[in-house]
């Protein structure tokens, strides 16, 4: 019998862990909500449209495939550089550390272990940073080309 801990972001274990389509659905649902009342996540929540159907759709869809599941964002919208996608905004280290703050607690409201807790949220600093890093990288530019 094999009780060893999954090793997480090999295989598909990080997708089992999260609860599989309806565990990242609800993990979505919860930080969307969380970001909706939650005045300090309000810079980032102007950065969405009212309707967060779509949304809640697509960052539901790529975390399947992030997470190693199906890969139903490439599947449905085509492929996405995270970074790329964002440099619409701006987006500074308040931005990222709200964003972090509301999927922290979303992530805290989830049946998942401590050690999938821990390793998600520390995954997902990764894009987080990747993103204010290349609003940093378009701002440079376009300031150099004016």
């Amino acid at each position: 019998m094999n009780n060893e801990t999954p090793t997480f972001g090999i295989g598909d274990a990080s997708y089992l862990a999260a609860g599989g389509s309806a565990g990242i659905e609800r993990l979505v649902a919860d930080y969307y909500r969380i970001m909706d009342e939650t005045e300090a996540a309000q810079n980032v929540r102007r950065l969405y449209p009212e309707d967060l159907t779509l949304a809640r759709e697509k960052l539901a869809a790529f975390l399947s495939g992030w997470l190693g599941g199906p890969r139903r964002y490439a599947e449905k919208f085509g492929s996405i550089s995270i970074p790329q996608f964002h440099t619409r905004w701006t987006v500074g280290e308040a931005e990222r550390d709200a964003w972090l703050g509301c999927m922290q607690q979303a992530i805290a409201l989830q049946p998942y272990s401590p050690a999938f807790a821990e390793y998600l949220l520390t995954q997902l600093r990764v894009p987080a940073e990747r993103i204010r890093q290349a609003g940093i990288a378009m701002s440079t530019a376009k300031g150099s080309s004016d």
